[in-house]
């Protein structure tokens, strides 16, 4: 009787040491009210910068850490904040023109994570898969996020290449002797989410 309690008993600590408990995966949506995209582009002697809208889009947690995410920007809101007047409307115009995002024909873009590494303090790397004009390249950047009240807010600082998006116009890859009209390759875009 002593062995049959004593086996149990070994038996239950044995198996409760090398029980596996998974993480709980948090899907929480992303706030579109209060989340934004700002791009800023460069040219020759100059830049200009502006909005675009998240239209939808959500990130996984676990114990409030983020192991994923995705969101979908509606390209047809792009506008410019540096400028106004006839100039902030023809640069709008241009925009969503063929030569450079084509939105009648290409109205969303995304960002889908493909990978997270988190070092610490709120910092981590990231992976993600970009996709503009229906072309999808891979792209890594740092990040910063918390997780407070139940909620989730992040920021990146991505550097994005728009010749790799067909985005061709003025561009030093696909046209030579361009002088003053270059309009360079590299484009940033800030990142600010929070969820809901």
């Amino acid at each position: 009787m002593k062995m049959t309690f004593l086996a149990t008993l070994v038996t239950a600590v044995l198996f409760s040491s090398f029980t596996i408990t998974n993480p709980v995966l948090e899907d929480k949506t992303i706030d579109i009210q209060k989340s934004t995209v700002e791009w800023k582009a460069y040219k020759l002697g100059g830049n200009h910068y502006g909005t675009v809208d998240i239209e939808s889009g959500s990130v996984q947690l676990q114990d409030g850490v983020l192991v994923g995410g995705e969101f979908t920007m509606n390209m047809t809101s792009i506008i410019v904040t540096d400028i106004s007047g006839g100039g902030k409307k023809s640069l709008e115009g241009h925009l969503n023109s063929e030569d450079f995002f084509s939105t009648v024909k290409h109205k969303k873009a995304k960002l889908m994570i493909t990978s997270v590494k988190y070092n610490e303090n709120g910092r981590y790397e990231i992976q993600a898969d970009v996709t503009i004009k229906d072309i999808t390249q891979a792209v890594t950047f740092d990040a910063t996020g918390s997780f407070q009240d139940g909620n989730f807010s992040a920021s990146a600082a991505i550097k994005l290449d728009r010749s790799k998006f067909d985005v061709r116009y003025g561009s030093p890859s696909f046209f030579d002797n361009l002088g003053d009209k270059v309009i360079y390759d590299d484009f940033d875009i800030n990142v600010n989410i929070v969820t809901k």
